[in-house]
């Protein structure tokens, strides 16, 4: 069993589950506490943090940080998938649409939206992920979710034959279904569509520059050298506001006992969890204010 700690960012491949992924690298490493943070499907590609050792513990944390994604939105047919690999449900002859139509209609999903889960996702309904009843040729009632959009452009416009490719960028809120945005700006511009590719460009603030292959993973171990390129804990919260604690009060902190706001700097005004460090910026853990007392308590403590 090997000692690591911290995110491993890893590029996910087509084909392979989140789950695929996270059983390969646990035998690669030869260690079992792997978690992951945002779950792919098997033909999305991109950035899927892992998290190795004590690292498991924020993945909450790191989920709630905003994804972006390249897509590809083809127009001109749609599927019960909502994607390429579905049954094709309807299709047009042709597809008459401009650049600037699309740009047009890209920018009206700006800011926050509402969708309708697709049946072929993860979400639970009585018990039951949504794939599962679709499989069985289920189709059943679902809440819509309001997610944001932050940014959303067209990065290229091809025109074919039968259909024409639309790729954009998109930077969202967690649980925003990008087949389902695909199908909604289809509907928007009056045709039918799907979501022809899908990856994933950043997740839990790590961009995919920063990923390794299972290749460059597996030689990594074989070097000795995959420990230095994990992401420590603390990089992994950095979006967390982050505090000091006093010297003499550095121990209190490791065991979880409660503070005093006077031993915290800067003084700590907000109920937000935060991440704390003594003077030699080693960090300690995530705190919180207590909105009654003013007292700082401990939320996740990470001692050495």
């Amino acid at each position: 069993m090997t000692d690591l700690e911290g995110i491993l960012a890893v590029y996910k491949p087509a084909g392979w589950t989140s789950h695929d992924v996270v059983a390969k690298v646990r035998r690669l490493v030869r260690m079992k506490r792997i978690g992951h943070a945002g779950t792919l499907d098997p033909e999305v590609t991109g950035v899927l943090p892992l998290c190795l050792g004590r690292a498991t513990r924020l993945v909450e944390y790191m989920q709630e940080l905003p994804k972006e994604y390249q897509a590809v939105l083809r127009l001109g047919f749609s599927t019960d998938t909502e994607d390429i690999t579905g049954t094709v449900l309807e299709s047009v002859d042709t597809v008459a649409v401009t650049k600037e139509e699309v740009e047009e209609t890209l920018r009206t999903f700006l800011g926050e939206i509402s969708q309708v889960p697709p049946m072929y996702s993860a979400v639970k309904v009585n018990g039951k992920r949504l794939y599962e009843l679709a499989r069985e040729g289920k189709t059943v009632e679902r809440k819509s979710r309001t997610v944001t959009i932050f940014e959303i452009e067209m990065t290229d416009f091809e025109k074919h034959e039968e259909y024409t490719d639309i790729s954009f960028r998109v930077l969202c809120s967690k649980g925003t279904y990008i087949r389902t945005l695909c199908v909604d700006i289809g509907r928007k511009l009056g045709l039918p569509s799907t979501m022809a590719k899908l990856e994933r460009t950043l997740s839990a603030g790590i961009s995919s520059a920063r990923c390794l292959t299972l290749e460059q993973i597996e030689q990594c171990m074989e070097d000795g050298t995959l420990s230095s390129r994990l992401i420590p804990l603390d990089e992994a919260i950095v979006h967390l506001p982050a505090h000091t604690v006093s010297d003499e009060k550095r121990k209190a902190a490791l065991q979880g006992q409660r503070l005093s706001a006077r031993v915290i700097s800067p003084p700590v005004d907000h109920p937000e969890c935060f991440r704390l460090y003594d003077s030699e910026e080693c960090f300690l853990g995530i705190f919180q204010r207590q909105e009654e007392t003013g007292a700082i308590v401990p939320v996740k403590v990470f001692s050495n």
